[in-house]
């Protein structure tokens, strides 16, 4: 079993930063890709971010220039700084992690950590 703990979200004003962070822990044999996605009120979940074990990474249009993802393979941890905050981009950010334990392949999310912009 794999679990994920998020941290990082918070109340910033328009034009703050934050950064998110997701540490991956259990019996992982290895980790392929790693993403953020958000979902606010009465909308679909929606991708944020990803990054290949490669660290290739796709953006959502939505955020491109202002958000960066990265991650640290010793950690087993995905970062998501996030820079120039909109009110449009307050909602729930949920890490989604997928890849091999000892025994069968995973998929994970975390619990979501919310990110609320506002002054």
């Amino acid at each position: 079993q794999v679990q994920l703990v998020e941290s990082g979200g918070g109340l910033v004003q328009p034009g703050g930063s934050l950064r998110l962070s997701c540490a991956a822990s259990g019996s992982i044999f290895s980790i392929n890709g790693m993403g953020w996605y958000r979902q606010a009120p009465g909308k679909q979940r929606e991708l944020v971010a990803t990054i290949t074990s490669a660290a290739n990474t796709i953006y959502a249009d939505s955020v491109k220039g202002r958000f960066t993802i990265s991650r640290d393979n010793a950690k087993n941890t995905v970062y998501l700084q996030m820079n120039s905050l909109k009110p449009e981009d307050t909602a729930v950010y949920y890490c989604n992690v997928d890849g091999r334990t000892f025994v069968a392949g995973f998929v994970s999310w975390g619990q979501g950590t919310q990110v609320t912009v506002s002054s």
